[in-house]
């Protein structure tokens, strides 16, 4: 699938780090260091604008690395990129951790993964099908 996207970062484009990747990383476009204090968060410019096509959404998400060695998230995560949306990508990063954080320029900030959506139309009615679940909620399934 091609996408149309312009790169006003001084890095290059996000790209697949092996064959079978689902995201590309996403790299921090800033003229200073960005210090996260412990429980701050910071919207952080990529530099990227795109085009999606319709039907399509870019899911912004943590990467793991970070989360785990630094306790750096994305706040919002998923956060989505519409197809309609034409402003620069920038991500919300969340330190959860005691220590500070400093987002340099070019790092990997992110990780972004293009996935297709539906749209629904709702069909109001009185009732629905039984499950073997049925209303059961959050640890109805046990241990």
């Amino acid at each position: 699938m091609k996408v149309q996207i312009i790169n006003k970062s001084k890095h290059q484009l996000p790209s697949y780090a092996t064959a079978l990747s689902a995201g590309m990383d996403l790299r921090a476009n800033i003229d200073e260091p960005i210090v996260l204090q412990p429980l701050q968060r910071a919207l952080v410019p990529t530099g990227l604008f795109m085009a999606l096509p319709a039907g399509y959404e870019a899911q912004v998400r943590p990467r793991s690395g970070l989360a785990i060695k630094k306790g750096i998230t994305v706040l919002n995560s998923p956060g989505t990129v519409d197809a309609d949306y034409r402003g620069e990508v920038c991500v919300i990063l969340v330190n959860i951790s005691n220590e500070p954080f400093t987002i340099t320029d070019g790092e990997r900030i992110a990780q972004m993964v293009i996935a297709r959506h539906e749209q629904v139309e709702w069909c109001e009615v009185e009732s629905l099908d039984d499950t073997d679940r049925g209303a059961g909620g959050f640890g109805h399934t046990g241990v």
